[in-house]
């Protein structure tokens, strides 16, 4: 190999931010990685595959593979749960779109990012794209890429901020997820993974205000998962994108997007190889917006010993971001995605029906009066000191209920079941994914992808995944 070869290989400046991310991407094999990290990992692609299945043949799902079908020409990319394929980067939009469908899905709590409806959707359309066997291994090793750079990059953004100031976070920083995810798998350069990760960032976008109504606030991260993918596979063509993306002072991606926020870029490689990303993603239990987690907790908790109909007034505490995100004056009846973000919708479902998942946003419950006239008593503070607590503190959530006789009930619930530090367990996601696809499809087959899921770096080819995802569902809401 010649000096210039070598040159070509590496990235612009190895010891900066975007080159210490790419050299770390490019270099990482699972024996780097400890086996918690990636058993943690094998459990978050089998709950994005499961919130995918569901998400598959909602009606807004229906919607959207109708109207992308209609857009794209053929292919043989799986579109999962429908029986259908299309071309690769079409069934990257589909698939992250399906996994996003229901609220169900993953997050990062301080980096706010869905990322297995990045990652998922990126590697299974690039094992399409690459026409070759795929081991288990190394899809997994991709993915943990994935689950890794996304969050950093809401690091250097300070995470919640992006959703304090009105932008889809997820989305901004999720092309990256998707782009060094195909990336690995298709064993990219650090220098081209440089390109990648620029092309990926000048592609970033994804306004908040679609939470209120829009079908597309469940297609934001599957279109970051095919602008990802399309990243990988533009530079894996050895066409260039934006060098040194994250340090550029004009149009540079921190430097747009992190506007008088201060961004780090030192975030990006802190503790890299050292502190996982994987093992703080959190895992639903709830079918809402993961900051409303807190008020569900509570409301589960109160309903206990509050009657519904002696409630004269409901008071809910939360800090800045999940004021901003998860609280506003809502209309009758809402939509789906509506009730799922709207803090006083989901407190007064919960209060009545003691749960928040699909069954709870059904048309009839959407315009239930029992529903309204808990939500008409309901106010929603700002605790701006939140801002300052300790990260453990910041999410907490203050539940008062008045009774017709004058009666107090309260609930704090300082961080809901699924933090980081109170994590949803390996066996309560397995129980999480049959609740969620044995209502879609039969047992057996969601053992079967359940076993290759969990077993996945024994798994010799990935296309055996692809087929048992490949089939189509039933409809959860139908």
């Amino acid at each position: 190999m010649t000096a210039s070869q070598v040159h070509q290989e590496e990235a612009t400046d190895p010891t900066g931010p975007t080159g210490r991310l790419a050299s770390w991407v490019a270099g990482l094999t699972l024996d780097d990685i400890p086996p918690d990290v990636i058993d943690r990992a094998r459990h978050l692609l089998l709950d994005g595959l499961g919130c995918g299945l569901i998400g598959a043949q909602l009606p807004w799902s229906r919607v959207a593979t109708a109207a992308v079908l209609d857009l794209e020409n053929s292919g043989d990319a799986v579109v999962i749960g429908t029986g259908g394929s299309t071309s690769a980067p079409a069934a990257a939009l589909l698939n992250g779109t399906f996994i996003q469908g229901f609220e169900l899905d993953d997050f990062h709590p301080i980096a706010p990012v869905h990322s297995c409806s990045l990652v998922i959707p990126a590697l299974l359309s690039t094992v399409t794209a690459l026409a070759r066997p795929v081991s288990g291994a190394d899809f997994l090793l991709a993915a943990i890429v994935g689950l890794e750079v996304g969050p950093r990059v809401g690091y250097a953004l300070h995470g919640a901020q992006m959703l304090d100031r009105g932008w889809h976070s997820g989305a901004v920083f999720g092309t990256h997820s998707a782009a060094t995810a195909s990336g690995k798998l298709r064993g990219l350069t650090p220098a081209q993974l440089e390109d990648a990760l620029g092309l990926a960032a000048t592609q970033s976008g994804g306004l908040m205000a679609a939470q209120y109504e829009a079908m597309s606030k469940r297609m934001h991260h599957g279109f970051a998962a095919r602008n990802g993918f399309y990243a990988a596979g533009l530079a894996a063509a050895h066409y260039t994108g934006i060098k040194r993306v994250f340090e550029r002072d004009y149009g540079g991606f921190l430097s747009v997007f992190g506007e008088g926020h201060e961004p780090d870029a030192s975030l990006l490689t802190d503790h890299l190889g050292e502190r996982w990303e994987t093992s703080i993603i959190m895992v639903k239990s709830y079918a809402v917006m993961g900051g409303l987690h807190g008020a569900v907790d509570a409301a589960r908790r109160l309903r206990k010993s509050v009657v519904p109909e002696d409630i004269s007034k409901i008071d809910i505490t939360v800090g800045e971001t999940v004021y901003k995100h998860g609280w506003w004056n809502a209309q009758r009846p809402l939509t789906a995605i509506g009730a799922q973000m709207n803090i006083g919708y989901a407190t007064a479902v919960t209060l009545l029906d003691g749960n928040a998942l699909p069954e709870q946003f059904t048309l009839a419950r959407l315009d239930a009066d029992d529903v309204w006239s808990l939500i008409d008593k309901t106010n929603v503070h700002l605790d701006e000191s939140l801002n300052d607590a300790p990260l453990t503190e910041r999410f907490r959530t203050d539940l008062t209920i008045t009774t017709r006789d004058g009666q107090v009930h309260h609930a704090r619930v300082d961080a809901p079941h699924g933090a980081p530090w109170d994590p949803v367990t390996n066996d309560e996601l397995v129980t999480k994914f049959h609740a969620l696809t044995d209502r879609v499809t039969d047992r057996g087959r969601a053992t079967a992808i359940e076993r290759a899921v969990v077993e996945l770096d024994e798994l010799g080819d990935v296309s055996d995944l692809l087929d048992l995802l490949a089939a189509p569902v039933a409809g959860a809401l139908d």
